[in-house]
């Protein structure tokens, strides 16, 4: 449901500002998705007229224009295809600033002086239209501001609702529940009954009375729908992203708008005899309004004369009997509509409409009368006409009953921890439109309104309380033993998992600033640059980070400074991409490693880290949420890494971050004598996982087989175990790569891979003539891509 601040100010409006407004109404649950203004920002745009619109001498899309601001006429230059005289439109004049910065000045277009711009919709945000001007209503004053025309200075807020709040899809349900959040009175607009002009009606039969308990009918002679719909009235209906059509579409419209009563206009020339609510007959055909035809099934409601059917019920109506520009006479219906009956229809026609979204969540029983009312009123001020008597069909015994609930006091207490004062439950209860009646101590009789469908038992009404007092305000209590669980996804990783983990495998914490040395920056991002501080605390702390490597490195130096030989550090933590008018912050996870593979001891060898040592902690961090199979290290560059010990990280094909061993210059300049190897990863990306799937043992034995192969030695091994995995078919279990050898016995040019596929069959043995059917066309593969041969 979306609809206009100002629209809703005009039935409540509490001594709030929209921020407030919009935080207390998601507090209630109803769920505001967006706020949206009703124009960009512009000024110095006022209504002006086009008195006279020449063809430009040297331009044949462009149009010499003089155009009056009420006191003065300039000349403007325009190109829009609808630029013609006696057209209002929006001028923005000489000093006149669109947007944030567009500032109109004095132009000359082909040799011609403009003295301003004529603009359409798009141009001023107002809507996506930029065919043409955006032409205003004859009657609009000329020179008056536009914001305060249109009344600019408002805007579309947008309310995701629960199917249960159908009450609330309507100005009258919103402002019914602001009343009632802030205590604050609702002004509901006056409606009066519109008396008969003649005597005309017609005939109203209820041939599926469960289905339709009530539908009222009303015949308007003598319309003029040439006459435009009135301007407040269409921006209101496109503030609530509502299309005006005509007025008495538009008509129809604001009024489910405004109250949430749906209502339909028949062009009455086109209805033969009365109307019956009926079920549709088998293979019965319609043509609906969007032109699409539809053969009706026997379980759709309908609207029908005595010949044919019109419209499906709460769905859409039928093309033939629509109101059109030659329509003199109207049939005006407002009608109740079973949930069940219309709950699904519309879909199952491939429809989805306003009307239907309403009806399937509930429409007020009681509100079909008022609507017809009021929307009578207005098309007799738009459009005129002769109002004949509301003919209404009625059957009592098909109406929504709810019996009256009783609520107690200490339910509530025992529900919600608090004890509410009786006064407040009775106000906040009556502010919805309940009935509420003391019948005891400490207990209510509540009736319940005809427009809460979703309000029956006691719990509900317990609920509305905890809504209109305030979720935030309700007191917590914790069990005795104080403990207070936090849910934890399986499909993700936080953050302290991650660290656990690094520390388990032999790292420490690094907490680094994020403002380096610009000197450093340059080292790590040649050519880039950085976001610098305007009073950074010291010359040596001016620039941003755009990457945690820097502080890490730093913190190593100081480190292998102190004889610490031995060095695996980690951070996470923000860095900083790009400038101030688009500065992208991102979560990072880094670290480094320098120094023997293993703690100094009688056990252990002395042999340094390498670039496996690293890729090893890698895939442990991006296996801890388990999604490691989606992640794949690709041979990359960096230039703070070595060119040929450095990979991208890349999931699905989007770039996670770079491992590798820090570029030797680098090194060098840094007066780092021993192989650094670094890691940097997106930590969005890392801690999103997927939750893992049981899937049944086989109880049939493995079938296990090696292949030796020879390929060149630029071949990466994953491309070829890639390969291997399409190839080898869908009951292939293992694949592993365990041995890589390059030597004596193999040319220099070459390596020899050694792998292992592993093959089980969920529900029987596999036979050697499968296994050996998959081996021929894995080895045929890597022949015909890698020119790889079988190692003998």
């Amino acid at each position: 449901m979306k609809f206009s601040e100002q629209w809703l100010r005009t039935w409540v409006s509490p001594q709030v500002a929209r921020d407030e407004l919009v935080a207390r109404l998601s507090m209630a649950g109803l769920e505001v998705d967006s706020v949206t203004p009703a124009a960009g920002e512009f000024s110095g745009v006022v209504v002006g007229e086009i008195l006279t619109a020449e063809q430009h001498p040297d331009a044949d899309k462009l149009r010499v224009c003089q155009v009056s601001n009420g006191s003065e006429t300039f000349q403007v230059v325009c190109g829009a295809p609808n630029a013609r005289p006696g057209i209002k439109i929006p001028f923005a004049m000489i000093g006149a600033v669109l947007g944030a910065d567009f500032k109109i000045k004095k132009a000359k277009l082909r040799g011609v002086e403009s003295f301003g711009m004529l603009c359409s919709a798009s141009e001023l945000q107002i809507s996506d239209d930029d065919s043409g001007l955006l032409e205003l209503a004859g009657e609009a004053p000329v020179g008056e501001d536009l914001r305060t025309y249109l009344n600019l200075d408002d805007a579309s807020i947008e309310v995701d609702l629960t199917p249960n709040r159908g009450d609330c899809l309507s100005l009258a349900g919103l402002a019914r529940e602001v009343g009632a959040l802030y205590d604050a009175p609702v002004t509901r607009p006056a409606i009066a009954a519109v008396p008969a002009a003649h005597d005309e009606v017609r005939s109203v039969e209820l041939l599926a009375p469960q289905a339709c308990p009530r539908y009222l009918g009303r015949v308007i002679r003598n319309v003029d729908l040439s006459r435009p719909t009135p301007l407040w009235m269409v921006e209101r209906l496109r503030r609530s992203d509502v299309r005006a059509i005509d007025p008495a579409v538009d008509v129809t419209n604001y009024v489910m708008l405004e109250l949430g009563q749906p209502m339909h206009a028949f062009d009455l020339a086109e209805i033969k005899g009365g109307i019956r609510v009926r079920l549709a007959e088998a293979g019965e055909k319609l043509v609906l309004l969007d032109g699409q035809e539809v053969t009706l099934r026997p379980d759709t409601l309908v609207i029908a004369d005595h010949e044919r059917a019109l419209a499906i019920a709460g769905v859409m109506g039928g093309e033939h009997s629509g109101v059109a520009a030659g329509t003199r006479d109207l049939f005006l219906e407002s009608a109740f509509f079973d949930t069940i009956a219309i709950a699904g229809k519309a879909r199952s026609y491939g429809l989805h409409t306003d009307a239907s979204h309403r009806f399937e969540r509930g429409v007020d029983s009681q509100l079909a009368r008022e609507a017809m009312e009021r929307a009578t009123a207005l098309l007799l001020e738009i459009v005129g006409g002769e109002p004949g008597p509301i003919v209404e069909a009625v059957s009592a015994e098909h109406l929504p009953q709810v019996a009256p609930v009783t609520l107690r006091a200490e339910r509530i207490e025992q529900m919600l921890g608090l004890s509410l004062p009786a006064t407040e439950v009775e106000r906040l209860l009556t502010g919805l439109g309940l009935k509420v009646a003391a019948s005891g101590a400490g207990q209510w009789q509540v009736e319940i309104p005809s427009h809460r469908f979703d309000l029956s038992i006691e719990v509900d009404l317990i609920e509305e309380l905890a809504r209109l007092y305030g979720y935030n305000r309700l007191p917590v209590r914790y069990p005795e033993a104080r403990l207070a669980p936090q849910p934890q996804s399986e499909a993700r990783a936080e953050l302290g998992q991650l660290r656990r983990l690094l520390v388990a495998r032999g790292y420490q914490e690094a907490v680094t600033f994020s403002f380096i040395d610009p000197k450093w920056f340059e080292l790590f991002h040649p050519g880039v640059a950085p976001l610098t501080l305007a009073n950074p605390i010291s010359a040596d702390l001016a620039a941003m980070r755009a990457s945690l490597w820097p502080g890490l490195v730093k913190a190593l130096q100081h480190n292998l400074n102190r004889q610490q030989s031995r060095v695996r550090l980690f951070e996470s933590g923000l860095r900083f991409v790009g400038q101030l008018d688009g500065l992208k912050q991102e979560a990072m996870l880094a670290g480094v490693i320098c120094g023997s593979r293993q703690p100094e001891g009688w056990a252990n060898g002395k042999d340094g880290v390498d670039f496996y040592d690293l890729k090893a902690d890698v895939e442990a961090l991006l296996g801890s949420a388990g999604a490691g199979v989606e992640f794949a290290f690709v041979a990359g560059e960096h230039p703070a890494l070595h060119p040929g010990q450095c990979a991208r990280v890349e999931r699905e094909g989007r770039l996670v971050g770079f491992l590798g061993a820090l570029h030797p210059e680098l090194a060098r300049d840094l007066g780092l004598e021993q192989p650094v190897f670094l890691f940097e990863l997106r930590l969005a990306e890392v801690v999103e996982g997927r939750l893992p799937q049981f899937r049944e043992l086989s109880r049939f034995p493995e079938v296990r087989r090696d292949l030796a192969l020879l390929v060149a030695r630029e071949v990466p091994a994953e491309t070829l175990l890639a390969d291997i995995r399409q190839q080898a078919g869908e009951h292939l279990t293992d694949l592993r790569l365990f041995d890589v050898y390059q030597g004596k016995g193999i040319d220099p040019l070459s390596k020899s891979l050694a792998v292992g596929l592993t093959w089980q069959h969920p529900s029987r043995t596999l036979t050697d003539e499968e296994v050996n059917e998959n081996l021929h066309r894995i080895i045929a593969s890597l022949e015909g891509k890698f020119h790889a041969t079988l190692r003998k």
